[in-house]
């Protein structure tokens, strides 16, 4: 539904939100945005898209049989950014600091990860969970 809200949180309804990036219809312009983008694709599995959005270099080694067992085995429950530092539409590189809550097994968990982006060309790529 086009009014449906948007997994990551956002303000917007998912079609206006990330809707048009798993869509293609746009590309994320900072590297939360591809952040969010990225969790609204583990909810709805569009295991494409987290490929199409890892750094080049590593889409080749990307498991894409393991990604889609997680993402479906998982009833996502919400994601909270807790730190930005760069990634704005100027910049080259930046890091997102989230938490991804999420219930496997019966059992309620929290993924935390400070992740690196960097972007190629004018696009945001993930690239790689940071020490914290």
């Amino acid at each position: 539904m086009a009014d449906d809200p948007c997994p990551c949180g956002g303000a917007e309804p998912f079609e206006r939100c990330c809707g048009r990036f798993l869509g293609g219809e746009a590309i994320p312009e900072t590297a939360e945005a591809l952040m969010r983008s990225r969790y609204t694709a583990y909810v709805r599995q569009d295991i494409g898209y987290l490929k199409r959005t890892l750094w080049p270099k590593y889409q080749d080694g990307f498991d894409e049989l393991e990604t889609a067992r997680w993402a479906a085995e998982s009833h996502w429950t919400g994601l909270k950014i807790l730190k930005t530092e760069q990634g704005g539409k100027g910049d080259r590189d930046g890091t997102v600091l989230f938490e991804a809550g999420y219930l496997s097994g019966g059992t309620l968990r929290a993924h935390r990860e400070l992740s690196r982006f960097r972007k190629k060309a004018g696009r945001w790529y993930y690239v790689e969970a940071v020490p914290e």
